[in-house]
């Protein structure tokens, strides 16, 4: 069994990755054209794109001159194990302790809390049927 051990995502390389993900893959161009403005310079777009080459979180295909990037990074991946430290770094590992805090610190509505308890009854009976 391989273990991969993600390197955390700074704020601006999170976002950065967020429109990669978008965008599938794109050029330079392509991932400033997805910021908002006032759109951050090239340069600096560039040294972040080459921060997540060296954290293995993006690769690129050459074009000519040009690089077409992509992401290496699986979006559901990343936000997992996101999750899995925010778990054990808050929740001391505990689902049930997350889950107590989720439902009873937030204002989540009657519809929004019944939405919630008809997607873990579905992973219920799935993990049911697999047994």
């Amino acid at each position: 069994m391989t273990i991969i051990v993600m390197k955390n995502l700074s704020e601006k390389e999170l976002q950065l990755m967020n429109h990669l993900w978008n965008i599938k893959k794109g050029y330079l161009k392509d991932i400033v054209d997805q910021f908002e403005e006032p759109k951050p310079a090239y340069t600096t777009i560039s040294t972040l794109i080459n921060r997540l080459i060296t954290k293995k979180h993006v690769g690129f295909k050459m074009n000519g001159r040009d690089k077409e990037y992509y992401p290496l990074l699986k979006k559901p991946a990343y936000f997992s194990s996101e999750f899995k430290k925010m778990i054990s770094n808050y929740f001391e590992n505990s689902t049930a302790q997350f889950a107590s805090f989720f439902t009873e610190n937030t204002d989540l509505s009657i519809e929004q809390l019944e939405e919630l308890q008809s997607m873990v009854n579905r992973q219920i009976e799935k993990k049911n049927k697999k047994s």
